[in-house]
């Protein structure tokens, strides 16, 4: 079974030692990152947010920061909401998924893996019901399936008047059923091309995979319905 696969404590233990010889490699990189967001936002280069990890269990996933601080505490699994507040190099950042390379931390910590249904904040994902928890027995990951199918998410939001319902009512199912495929398919070689594909190499091919797993999923089940996981 795929769960076990990914669960594998060997596997798991490899996976944080290739996270902490990373960050030993890319020191100076971080280290200019971290610099150059502090500068950008006028603050601390790095942001925390609290998540849902592995058993529904919350713990704090680390960023490069990317935006100006705001008076309001929004937690929004839609960082998204905050547009104008991107900074330029936020925005360079975020294009290219560089924002999320301190995440190494929280693989060596145990708490991700590289390849993952992607954290969420509390209140959706630790509200799974039915066959849908069990998403909730392996670790977010840095990459996944979804995230490369809706690469282009903020593009798509800032085209909608009311971005919350949209991300309700038809990117957040997706991912849902998209994380959920991945617990039958995850395998090493599942992995590495999701891997590659997060980096650009076959990237097109990959995505018209997905593409066909969405008709395919939208074909099947009604999609009004039957997306029900709460």
């Amino acid at each position: 079974m795929a769960i076990k696969y990914i669960n594998n404590p060997i596997k798991l233990t490899l996976e944080r030692l290739l996270a902490f010889i990373s960050i030993i490699l890319m020191s100076p990189l971080f280290l200019s990152f971290f610099t150059l967001c502090s500068i950008s936002t006028k603050s601390f280069g790095i942001y925390q947010q609290t998540r849902i990890g592995k058993y529904g269990r919350k713990f704090r996933c680390f960023k490069f920061k990317t935006m100006m601080d705001s008076k309001k505490t929004i937690q929004s699994s839609i960082a998204n909401l905050n547009f104008s507040r991107i900074t330029n190099f936020g925005s360079f950042m975020r294009k290219y998924k560089l924002d999320e390379l301190p995440q190494l931390f929280n693989i060596c910590f145990g708490q991700m893996s590289f390849v993952g249904p992607r954290p969420d904040v509390p209140g959706f994902a630790d509200k799974f019901k039915g066959e849908f928890k069990k998403l909730l027995l392996i670790n977010p990951g840095i990459t996944s399936s979804a995230s490369i199918f809706f690469s282009n998410e903020e593009e798509l939001l800032q085209e909608k008047e009311n971005i919350e319902k949209y991300n309700k009512n038809y990117i957040w199912p997706l991912k849902v059923f998209l994380n959920k495929n991945y617990l039958s398919e995850a395998s090493l070689m599942y992995d590495i091309i999701i891997i590659l594909a997060t980096l650009g190499i076959s990237r097109n091919v990959f995505e018209n995979y997905l593409k066909i797993k969405v008709f395919y999923l939208i074909l099947k089940i009604n999609f009004k319905n039957k997306f029900m996981y709460f």
